[in-house]
């Protein structure tokens, strides 16, 4: 039992150390998931990483879009990642620096 608490508390705590959302403020402007591309550069600006991450096929397997991931921060020691497919963002992610 004792065990099983401390796997339950590690996997908690490696939890803490990653946090997805669905907005992230930028200033005094707020982006949101399923917001374009050029909607999140106009409002955050460049990033300081833009990380090409290959292609996905779409439910049909019709049609193959780019995946992207862009990387803000430092900001208060925190990293954000966004994640594109698309040109749609599907996720932010952060993640505290070294």
């Amino acid at each position: 039992m004792k065990c099983l608490y401390l796997l339950g508390l590690g996997a908690w705590l490696a939890a803490g150390t990653a946090s997805a959302a669905d907005t992230l403020r930028c200033g005094s402007q707020l982006i949101s998931v399923g917001d374009r591309s050029s909607e999140v550069l106009q409002k955050c600006g460049e990033p300081a990483a833009r990380d090409d991450l290959g292609y996905k096929r779409s439910v049909n397997r019709r049609e193959e879009y780019p995946v992207e991931e862009w990387t803000y921060g430092p900001n208060s020691g925190m990293y954000q990642y966004l994640r594109f497919e698309g040109n749609r963002l599907v996720q932010i992610t952060g993640k505290r620096g070294r």
